[in-house]
């Protein structure tokens, strides 16, 4: 049975009639066309997704939604309309059984109808039930079943009009039913229910409107219109965002990609048997002499070889894959709809030449080009965001995955990569991997378009194309190798990079230091030497660049004109008309995206595998091995700590650093360990916390463990917050524990008490108080084991007398506890139960202070020493060791040393008083650092106008000209054109076709020339810039005084250094150029379009109006998001930064889980702030492109309606330039609004610009004679300086007179004012009143570095820098390698240097640490040697090092030193009891000043000191 008798079994209504439904001014379909296919398709739609949607409900139950009216409603409807077809259904049986013939469609199309209104009536309510708020499945059936129907209703009333007398009154009526409750339908399926019960969105107090958005809200991202209107009215904040989607949060994405990594990881270690051999111990046979008998025994021990690399592309892959899949779903159909416009302009060129053609063939052909284009933009915007989403999940894992890895990896790993390289992983690396996921589709997208273009464009030029695509294969190559040219470029310039930000942390972090030795230039040059040669790479791409842009500017050109040539010079009779022209035009126009985007993405990709593979390499760097050190049940063992023939390493390959140890220690024992620097004290502890590689042995701890490291390390939270670590506060124990720690006055001297945000690394606390707050951190948590790592040496004596009493001793809060000290004090060491005396790595002696003195080996030599040249020495063994930014009288930084708080202060203050004085802190006084600022509003034209000037007005002026030039030549080449298309045709020829042809050559050859040309010098200008504007802001920054370092935190400057550089370098270049291109784009095609159809003038103007609303509604919310994002970024490197200090802290700890969920928690609180700006250029795209298919729509429109009066080829050229607009337009405002938040970038590099600066460095007519200071006599009159404006003086009215060559010792309790003084003769701090001469010179008429450079300081923390120990010791190289080996061995360094292979060259790794810190401090004295002025200041250092560098020291000071005027701050009265005099400063003033001896008579504040001392 064929489809006519189906319809009607006497064939009298056909399926199909051309002349019915094309031919015609009137067109209509049959009603057999009508019955079957408009009404099958909705039926099929739905049956054919139904299947595939049911299982998706199941998979994701969102929970279940209560019945609301919507719901009922739908339900309602829905079995109306199956009730309306079923009537149908019957009326047709009851008029067969009433002998009518009724064909059999009219039962099979109502039943189908029927049955799939039912189904749709069951997807609304299972859909209810799996909690879909809004359903895409069900509005487009509806939308499908409606545009079916309005065909059969248009035509039901033609033919009610035209022949009454047919019409079937019961049908009519039940599909005039029927119409309007499925439009009802339509409305309400674009309607969204409530939420689900239970579901996330009802317990957050901000949820994210995309899940609850109803389905059209969320293709055309109408969601986020409530956020972009709030951005409109006043700056968003932080309280404005959403929450992340459940999805999207760290806790959800992070471990996916973490389990799936650890099975690629497992993938490839395979097992491979190995023979162990190991002594073991016997338990109960001893040999006669106590010996225990070894006995061995041979282990088969399955270890895990790896036989490959882990693949983090397959772990990548699973993660993200299926999500992502999706969105090459979406790209597939929008690539097949862009060949829609071309083909659709082929139809529209043939209608104006035909002019028989009925008038409505044109305006449906612009209706349909209308409806596609829409279609296209809704599903290339969601295919964006899916990309986006991933791209954002897929950087959130990354980062996460980073941090987790990092708190486990060994330390020989850790030592492979520094912090600033792993912070790179963390920031470019995972940007990279989100910028390529928006691309990567194109690897097969670019082929399918470009095989589908070449395909329409054989059907329109037959052959002659292939000389088209030769041209483009040739440029293929050619780009490949700028690809791989510009690659390899890269990683050169990645190198750079790393190491100038390397180089700037360093800077930041000492430049303290940096300043006392007035260093700074050395710095300077350093870093500019590293980023000239950043700058050659830089340029050397900026060539390749232009060459690139050169070639895909002109490649379409290149294609079209050899196509052409080809085409018309091959057969004369081949004429090229508009219809071919302009079609093979927008069809090379759609070629130019993927042949510009496939070597782009195979650079991204090639970047992105050199990403994968550095975070590759960090993903499988070596773990700490877990069973380093086994955690016994608490009943097993009566030792609490327990090593068996232990040996250790730093690293696998290593020879071991620590030999032989063997160490029992019975629960609660205070055990001390000693030996010289460098011995291997601290190492010990590491391999008790599992630290270093275990090679033999075995290590054995019992219950939790506290450890206290060498150097504290101090969060950047608040001083409870440091003690608390992560506990519960209970407060009378937390006020024990502070009493204990002697915290109590400190807190009286902080401006905020326990809550006074501490800066990073603790830059508001001394030395002491650092060390203190970390003690004080492993007592409040309570545990059973506590490794103490010298915590006295940075405090003074009576501080540290008082510390080991109240806390460490066996009267102390620990008592009980197993405790193991590694100590210098030797005051300590009687109280001990055990002392373990360490040599070169090994346990020499062992056993309690009387058994080992009696022995008589190397301790007791080592005891004897030292008591006997000072015998007051052990009670004042310790001095502040850590640089101190101290906080006198409540000013936020003293920059060198004071001494801790004297015993009556410690300890005797009752907390009530701390109680009242913590009322009185404002909490404004406690903040210090100050975050990174989000500017707010748009940004100044004088910021453009600053960026203009960096690159020279000229040149910037010239570019300007290139691109009208380029311009200029691409609208006349195009016009020529369709001027030679509208040439007539004589004998199936054009006349003059050589000419035209020739001079169409000639304006591509113009085009050329001017790219290349613009195309340089936008980069070598941004290059000029970019050099400009560094080297400023370095000198800026390097000129500014110390308060500027302390109140900024060093990761807002590295950001200024890392981030915002770059983006000066290569984004604002490149985004400038694009600018550029597509605004002169946009305006090129608005003069075609007008040109050609003026009416078009009518709509230009208020879509003009639109666009600009809506680029302007839209940057408002862009700019502002972006700066929120920037701001929130920080602190996660800030805090990763942080944790990479403190990672053996944290481990010991265990406090892991905890700073993982911080982390996780600030970056989800950055991708709070990055989501909702992805959302928001998805939405302007939307709603631009709109306005860009309007123009399209109209140019189409009013060329139909002036189809009379219009050449083919005009009508040509401005339809296939308004198919290009939409694509300008999204362009020009993407990069307007980029172009405003990348030059933010300049913005902030030159706000530093605008700070407080400290004098100059060199005055200009300076006057000093050549070795000024001669005598070193120094005189102080009423001076006086305070640390800020608003604050009291730290040090007022201070007179005194030294004479050249006196030793005077500066002493007073903490807050007196010691440092302050050497911060005034440094100008660190400017005075405030009174005056310092020395040699009669006033300093503050000096400039900065001739006063800093002509008196040294040996300052409290030996700072060293990353580089070469020549560099350490003389940056500026001014001295022979002689003076410099004289220096060392003078310092005692000499030995240690010359046992080094590079000697002098010897690398210093960052911070110095691959030197132990009393070698460090031998350094700096070397220094202070090499200098060898005539004053010295020795701000005493003696801390960190034993008791025999701290002899060296100083008796070096005394020989070396003899001839020069010294003055120490000296927290151990016994190191200036021999000096001249001695200056006692007491609340900033001065309280006595004369010979120790004198001042001792006089029984004032020295005799008290001196007493506290046991001196007297």
């Amino acid at each position: 049975m064929d489809i006519d008798s189906f319809c009607s079994l006497d064939g009298s209504d056909p399926f199909w009639d051309w002349n019915r439904t094309w031919q015609t001014h009137n067109p209509d379909l049959t009603p057999c066309f009508q019955n079957t296919v408009l009404f099958w398709i909705p039926c099929l739609y739905l049956w054919l997704f139904a299947p595939f949607y049911i299982l998706y409900l199941k998979r994701n139950d969102r929970g279940y939604i209560c019945m609301t009216h919507l719901n009922r409603a739908k339900t309602v409807i829905g079995f109306t309309l199956w009730l309306i077809c079923w009537a149908d259904v019957f009326y047709s049986f009851w008029e067969r059984s009433h002998g009518a013939t009724v064909a059999p469609v009219y039962l099979v199309s109502p039943t189908m109808l029927g049955v799939t209104m039912l189904l749709a009536t069951f997807l609304i309510q299972y859909e209810r039930m799996k909690g879909v708020q809004s359903s895409g499945v069900m509005l487009n059936f509806w939308l499908i079943t409606i545009v079916c129907a309005t065909v059969t209703f248009r035509s039901k009333i033609l033919h009610a009009l035209n022949e009454p007398a047919s019409v079937n009154v019961f049908k009519y009526t039940t599909f005039y039913i029927y119409y309007p409750m499925v439009l009802i339908s339509l409305i309400l399926a674009c309607l969204s229910d409530k939420p689900p019960l239970f579901s996330q969105a009802v317990k957050d107090s901000n949820p994210c409107p995309e899940s609850g958005a109803s389905f059209l809200s969320r293709i055309t991202f109408w969601w986020i219109t409530g956020l972009m209107v709030t951005g409109y009215k006043r700056p968003l904040e932080e309280k404005d965002l959403w929450s992340l989607n459940t999805e999207d949060k760290s806790q959800k994405v992070v471990p996916q990609l973490v389990r799936r990594w650890d099975q690629e990881c497992n993938k490839v270690k395979r097992p491979v048997d190995k023979t162990l051999y190991s002594p073991k111990r016997a338990s109960r046979g001893e040999k006669k002499d106590g010996q225990p008998i070894e006995e061995s025994e041979i282990l088969l021990a399955k270890t895990l070889q790896k036989t490959g690399e882990p693949s983090l592309f397959c772990a990548l892959c699973r993660t993200f894959g299926p999500y992502f899949l999706v969105s090459s779903l979406y790209k597939i159909i929008h690539d097949i709809l862009m060949f829609v416009g071309p083909v659709i302009l082929r139809l529209l060129i043939q209608f104006v030449n035909d002019s028989s053609a009925p008038t409505w063939h044109g305006y449906f052909y612009t209706t349909l080009l209308l409806v596609c284009a829409c279609v296209q933009t809704l599903i290339l915007q969601k295919y964006f965001h899916v990309c986006f989403v991933t791209g954002m999940r897929l950087r959130t894992a990354i980062v996460g995955a980073v941090y987790r890895k990092a708190l486990v990896i060994t330390n020989a790993a850790r030592r492979t990569s520094t912090v600033g390289e792993i912070v790179n992983l963390m920031s470019v690396d995972a940007q990279r991997f989100m910028d390529l996921i928006t691309y990567i589709n194109m690897i097969w997208s670019a082929p399918l378009q470009v095989i589908l273009a070449l395909y329409f464009l054989w059907q329109n030029l037959g052959p002659s194309v292939l000389a088209g695509v030769a041209v483009m294969v040739l440029m293929v190559p050619l780009n490949a190798v700028i690809a791989m040219k510009t690659k390899t470029y890269q990683v050169a310039q990645m190198k750079s990079k790393d190491s100038r930000i390397k180089l700037m942390n360093e800077v930041m972090n000492g430049i303290k230091v940096l300043k006392l030795y007035a260093w700074e230039l050395a710095f300077k040059d350093k870093v500019s030497a590293i980023r000239e040669s950043e700058l050659r790479v830089l340029k050397k791409t900026a060539y390749l660049g232009a060459v690139s842009t050169f070639t895909w500017v002109c490649a379409p050109f290149l294609v079209a004109l050899s196509t052409f040539a080809v085409y018309v010079l091959i057969d004369e009779h081949n004429v090229l008309d508009a219809q071919k022209a302009f079609v093979s035009l927008a069809l090379f126009n759609i070629l130019r995206f993927p042949l510009n985007m496939l070597p782009m993405v195979i650079s991204s990709m090639v970047q992105a595998s050199v990403s994968m593979k550095r975070l590759r390499v960090f993903l499988s760097h070596e773990e700490l091995d877990e069973d380093n050190v086994e955690r016994p049940a608490i009943t097993a063992t009566p030792d609490s700590i327990r090593i068996v023939d232990g040996a250790f390493s730093w690293s696998k390959g290593d020879s071991p650093t620590l030999k032989r140890i063997n160490v029992r220690i019975p629960e609660g024992a205070l055990v001390a360990v000693v030996g010289h620097v460098g011995s291997g004290k601290s190492s010990l502890l590491s391999a008790l916390l599992g630290e270093m590689q275990k090679q033999e042995g075995s290590v054995l701890i019992k219950g939790s463990v506290a450890y206290v490291p060498q150097q504290a390390w101090i969060q950047n939270a608040t001083l409870k917050d440091n003690i608390l670590f992560g506990r519960e506060a209970k407060d009378s124990w937390y006020q024990k524990v502070v009493e204990a720690c002697a915290l109590l006055p400190d807190l009286e001297v902080l401006p905020g008490g326990d809550s006074t945000e501490i800066g990073e690394k603790g830059v508001n606390l001394s030395g002491g108080q650092k060390q203190r707050v970390s003690v004080a951190r492993a007592v409040y948590c309570s545990c059973a084991v506590y490794l103490l790592d010298d915590p006295l040496s940075a405090v003074d004596a009576h501080v540290g007398k008082h510390i080991f009493d109240k806390v460490i001793g066996p009267q102390g809060l620990l008592q009980g506890r197993t405790r193991v000290l590694v100590t210098h004090g030797l005051s300590f060491l009687p109280q001990a139960d055990l002392i373990l005396v360490m040599v070169d790595g090994e346990i020499t002696e062992m056993g309690s202070y009387t058994e080992l003195l009696g022995r008589q080996g190397a301790f007791a030599e080592f005891l004897h020493t030292y008591s006997n040249t000072e015998q007051e020495e052990e009670e004042e063994s310790v001095g502040e060791a850590v640089p101190r930014k101290g906080l006198e009288n409540g000013g936020p930084a003293a920059v060198l040393g004071q001494s801790q708080i004297s015993l009556n202060a410690a300890g005797k203050t009752e907390a009530n008083d701390v109680a009242a004085a913590k009322k009185t802190k404002s909490t404004e006084a406690s903040r210090l650092t100050e975050a990174d600022k989000a500017n707010t509003g748009r940004v100044k034209l004088s910021v453009f106008w600053e960026y203009m000037k960096a690159i020279g007005l000229p040149l910037s002026i010239f570019s300007i000209f290139l691109f009208f030039c380029h311009h200029l030549s691409s609208l006349g080449s195009n016009y020529w054109l369709s001027l030679w298309t509208d040439d007539p045709v004589i004998n199936n020829t054009q006349p003059n076709r050589e000419m035209r042809l020739g001079v169409y050559g000639a304006f591509g050859l113009t085009q050329g020339i001017a790219v290349f040309c613009y195309s340089v010098s936008v980069s070598v200008g941004g290059i000029l810039a970019s050099r400009y504007l560094h080297q400023t802001m370095l000198y800026n920054v390097l000129r500014s005084p110390m308060s500027f370092f302390e109140r900024t935190p060093s990761g807002n400057l590295v950001n200024r250094f890392a981030k915002e550089t770059d983006t000066i370098d290569t984004v604002i270049p490149s985004i400038i150029k694009m600018f550029m291109g597509s605004l002169f784009n946009v305006l090129g095609s608005c003069a075609v379009i007008l040109v050609a159809t003026p009416l078009v003038a009518i709509i230009i103007p208020p879509l003009g109006l639109l666009y600009f609303f809506v680029q302007r509604f839209y940057v408002a919310s862009s700019r502002q998001l972006k700066r929120l994002e920037s701001v929130s970024r920080s602190p996660v490197y800030t805090h990763f930064n942080e944790t990479l200090l403190g990672t053996s802290v944290i481990r010991a700890f265990g406090e892991q889980e905890r700073f993982i969920r911080e982390s996780d928690g600030r970056v989800d609180h950055n991708q709070k702030a990055y989501f909702p700006s992805i959302v928001a250029n998805r939405w302007l795209a939307v709603r631009l492109e709109f306005v860009g298919n309007c123009i399209v729509t109209f140019a189409a429109l009013f060329a139909v309606m002036a189809r009379d009066s219009l050449s083919p080829g005009i009508m040509g050229l401005s339809i296939s330039y308004a198919l290009q607009v939409t694509t300008s337009l999204n362009w020009l405002v993407r990069m307007s609004s980029e172009l405003e938040t990348n030059i933010v970038a300049v913005e902030r590099v030159k706000e530093y610009g605008d700070t407080e600066k400290e004098a100059e460095w060199r005055s200009e007519n300076s006057t000093l004679p050549a070795g000024w200071p001669t005598t070193g006599h120094i005189e102080i009159r009423n001076f006086g300086l305070r640390y800020r404006d608003d604050l009291e003086l730290a040090i007022s009215d201070i007179s005194v007179n030294i004479e050249g060559g006196e030793k005077v010792g500066i002493v007073g309790r903490t807050g007196a004012g010691k440092s302050s003084l050497t911060l005034g003769l440094f100008r660190i701090i400017e005075a405030s009143q009174g005056q310092i001469c020395v040699d009669g010179v006033n300093i503050a008429e000096l400039g900065l570095h001739e006063l800093r450079s002509r008196i040294t300081i040996i300052p409290q923390d030996p700072v060293l820098f990353s580089g070469s120990l020549r560099m350490n010791l003389d940056p500026f190289d001014g001295y022979t390698d002689e003076e410099v080996w004289r220096a060392l061995e003078l310092a005692h360094l000499k030995n240690f240097v010359s046992g080094l292979p590079d000697k002098l060259n010897h690398e210093c790794s960052e911070g110095g640490e691959n030197l132990s810190l009393g070698q460090r401090q031998l350094v700096c004295l070397a220094r202070a040697l090499l200098r060898k002025t005539k004053i010295l200041v020795l701000d005493e250092a003696t801390a960190a090092v034993d008791l025999e560098t701290d002899n060296l020291i100083q008796s070096t000071i005394r020989t070396q030193f003899e001839d020069c005027t010294v003055l120490t701050i000296a927290h151990r009265l016994n190191t200036i009891m021999d000096y001249t005099r001695v200056l006692v400063l007491d609340k900033g003033q001065m309280a006595e000043f004369g010979s120790p001896s004198n001042l001792i008579a006089k029984k004032g504040i020295f005799y008290k000191m001196a007493k506290d001392s046991g001196l007297v």
